[in-house]
């Protein structure tokens, strides 16, 4: 029985789907005005991963991770830029799928724009209002009343009263409250706007996940996910808006990753410790990368260091020279799951997806490769770490890849060639020392040398 942490209630639950062997899930995705972070790349591997647990299990998925592309930010950007928004929008949209590829991410099954979507959170909007859970301001503004909502709060464990206690002075006249928050903004001068029964406009941020999740999954779904920063407000106020809309539960499950930390400090710009992730796949492969990810299970904080990518690149090298010896791999053999390996790694990714005791069956499986040259087994490894979105490369291709082709300081294949031969033909003249100068040279370069009955073989350290 697969188990989930359940934000909501802060404790593992058995899942029981709405629905037998479907699962839906809707997950918040980017704001596009800039490159996606190491933050945004560990919700795109964790869901993944998710996903492809519960396919593995059989489950047919539905799968929402929207597109925030309107936005205060979007438009501050854009105007900075001297561009369009669409024209920003786009080309973040386009670096943001460049990136979860090279981090072996499925796209999800729709992946929607808060911008097609806008009628519907103007109707949404209309219904809140109506159900007096919203009020129009003087300002044009729409907010929602935190207060007619009386169970707001639950998902963060938050009273109203510790709330208004913690809350600065607010010099918005225009809330009744100051926990109220934005349902729809009156347009400014230069800013996109759309018609609506206030006035032209355009929706506030929250709005856009309850109106989205509604047309794709419906009023009530199975799994809600996003990164631990969104509980609260944004997820507490997903729920605000939806079950004050509908009178009906809104999510089953709600699932929140952990936070990205820099050498234990919480990454932020203005801590100048942000990674894109495009500037660490600049030094390090994608699949090291997403492993990094998966070795801390999802809810734990990710603790990012340059010594956690080293060591984590090593032991991926571990898993992939395991494949590298056994021939003949098949990439589609089915998984026994009566294996008592398969049975370990289901036992783990079932209790809420337990990654960290997944990949160590992967090297128990991997040790047992070296040491049995066991072809079930390696083939074993080679599937379990498909489910993680691992190992599918070819193994001397990934042993022998660089994460940095353009660096002219490396040496390419052919040049290892080259002098692997030219080593071969001093060892088999006599000359040893010239052999041994050429060893330490491919060390020098972070190349290992393996000598072995069918020839020398390399890999990149």
């Amino acid at each position: 029985m697969l188990k989930i942490y359940n934000s909501i209630v802060r404790e593992k639950q058995d899942f029981a789907p709405l629905v037998p062997g479907e699962v839906k899930i809707y997950v918040c995705g980017m704001t596009v005005y800039d490159y996606c972070h190491l933050g945004h790349a560990r919700v795109l591997v964790v869901f993944d991963t998710v996903v492809r647990w519960f396919k593995a299990q059989g489950y047919a998925v539905r799968y929402v991770r929207n597109i925030t592309d309107i936005d205060d930010k979007i438009i501050k950007r854009a105007q900075e830029n001297n561009q369009s928004i669409e024209d920003l929008t786009n080309r973040f949209i386009d670096a943001m799928n460049q990136d979860s590829a090279a981090l072996g991410v499925i796209q999800p099954t729709h992946e929607p724009r808060a911008t097609a979507y806008v009628i519907d959170m103007i109707s949404m909007i209309s219904t809140l209002v109506e159900k007096k859970l919203a009020y129009p301001a003087r300002n044009g503004d729409v907010y929602y009343s935190v207060r007619d909502f009386p169970s707001y709060g639950k998902l963060s464990g938050k009273s109203l009263e510790d709330l208004r206690a913690g809350e600065r002075v607010d010099i918005d006249v225009n809330k009744k409250d100051p926990l109220d928050f934005v349902l729809w903004k009156a347009a400014k001068p230069g800013e996109p706007a759309w018609d609506s029964p206030w006035g032209k406009g355009r929706p506030g941020w929250h709005i856009e996940c309850s109106a989205m999740s509604e047309q794709l999954l419906g009023i009530h779904f199975d799994i809600h996910g996003g990164g631990q920063d969104l509980q609260f407000p944004h997820h507490e106020n997903e729920i605000a808006q939806s079950e004050g809309a509908h009178d009906h539960p809104f999510v089953n499950y709600w699932m929140h990753n952990g936070f990205v930390r820099v050498d234990n400090e919480k990454m932020s710009k203005s801590l100048g410790n942000f990674f894109t992730v495009r500037e660490i796949l600049k030094h390090y492969q994608a699949e090291v990368v997403r492993f990094f990810i998966l070795r801390a299970h999802y809810r734990s904080p990710l603790n990012y260091s340059d010594q956690h990518l080293k060591d984590t690149k090593l032991a991926l090298d571990r898993l992939y020279i395991a494949l590298k010896d056994a021939n003949a791999l098949n990439g589609n053999a089915p998984i026994n799951w009566n294996n008592v390996h398969a049975q370990k790694f289901q036992t783990a990714m079932n209790d809420d997806f337990n990654t960290p005791e997944a990949i160590a069956v992967l090297f128990e499986l991997a040790s047992d490769v070296n040491k049995s040259g066991s072809m079930e087994n390696a083939n074993l490894l080679r599937a379990l770490g498909g489910l993680l979105g691992l190992l599918q490369q070819d193994p001397l291709s990934y042993l022998q890849s660089q994460a940095v082709v353009s660096e002219s300081t490396m040496w390419t294949n052919d040049e290892i060639e080259r002098l692997i031969q030219q080593r071969i033909s001093a060892r088999k003249e006599g000359r040893y020392a010239d052999a041994d100068v050429i060893r330490k040279n491919f060390l020098e370069q972070g190349i290992i040398l393996e000598d072995g009955p069918q020839g020398t073989a390399w890999r990149r350290q």
